[in-house]
């Protein structure tokens, strides 16, 4: 057996490649700059989870930065297919992917290197999701902590693109984690009100009704529009707001939404705890089950088994 069939593969520049073989230029504008963009989806069962609208959020982000990567979305939705098509057989039983998008602006040449490339790099690649590591929030609720960095307000860099220069979100995760390691980051906007995390989306419920800070402000997640949608089905209102602590302090609920999580319940914010009796709270739980009946997959559970015996 070529020992190499046994390896993820991925599509680099219009070939499928081994991960290994994916190797990109380090005058690379996204390695000097983080001058590129990406999108990210997961499967659920092996099944890939609303990919057209992640393809079609990855174009609305190409065109923010003028990049044209020569592709139709329908094309990128087809080449996506088919290296998770590729990878599936390495999945473990009851694992499941992300999949993402990654592109580049391409090479910033200087002329004498002898590239045959230059363009936009496009990479389309899988992993899988981090259940184990991730299991004990669904059990025990996530720590969020506010750390002192705040959001870039969109009249500098538009949130609502996402962007490789993660830069702001991960130095409020590593102030984040030098405090508790197992916290979790939800920044401010520059207004003081509550923004978002890295690849995560705040919801809170007061009242009976699911809050969550304005769409001008962070990058609204898939997954955040699909509560939001959920909520609507489920008769339950949703506001979009300005946010802030008093705000999150006071609240029955809390929880966040992102790709790999769907909905993650909060057990705190800077120490003080939701108002919910239980882990997850009764509004957070009724969202969970229909999430888990769109997806076909019982995504409590999924994590649950992973959990690692204290």
């Amino acid at each position: 057996m070529n020992q190499r069939a046994n390896q993820r593969v991925a599509y680099y520049n219009g070939n499928i490649v081994t991960e290994r073989d994916v190797r990109i230029p380090f005058r690379d504008r996204s390695f000097l700059y983080g001058d590129g963009c990406f999108d990210m989806t997961r499967t659920f069962n092996g099944t890939v989870f609303k990919l057209t609208e992640h393809v079609e959020r990855l174009f609305e982000s190409l065109a923010y930065l003028r990049i044209d990567i020569n592709l139709s979305p329908s094309e990128v939705v087809e080449i996506s297919n088919e290296v998770l098509s590729r990878n599936q057989h390495l999945l473990n039983t009851g694992d499941d992917y992300w999949l993402g998008q990654r592109i580049s602006r391409g090479v910033k040449a200087v002329g004498d290197e002898g590239w045959d490339d230059i363009g936009p790099t496009i990479i389309v690649e899988c992993q899988p999701l981090p259940f184990q590591e991730r299991a004990h929030y669904y059990r025990d609720g996530l720590k969020v902590i506010i750390p002192s960095v705040r959001r870039t307000p969109p009249e500098m860099l538009s949130p609502r693109t996402k962007t490789h220069n993660y830069l702001n979100l991960v130095m409020a995760d590593l102030e984040v984690q030098a405090q508790d390691p197992g916290a979790w980051a939800i920044l401010l906007d520059h207004n003081g009100n509550l923004c978002e995390g890295l690849g995560s989306n705040l919801f809170l419920v007061k009242n009976g009704r699911l809050l969550t800070p304005r769409a001008q402000y962070v990058l609204a997640g898939i997954s955040r529009g699909t509560v939001i949608d959920l909520a609507e089905q489920l008769g339950i209102v949703c506001e979009e707001r300005d946010l802030d602590l008093y705000d999150a302090y006071t609240a029955d609920e809390i929880f966040v939404t992102s790709t790999s999580f769907c909905i993650c319940p909060v057990r705190s914010i800077n120490g003080n705890k939701a108002a919910q009796d239980a882990i997850p709270g009764e509004i957070t739980q009724q969202l969970l089950s229909a999430y888990s009946t769109l997806v076909d997959c019982d995504i409590v559970a999924q994590y649950l088994r992973r959990l690692k015996p204290e």
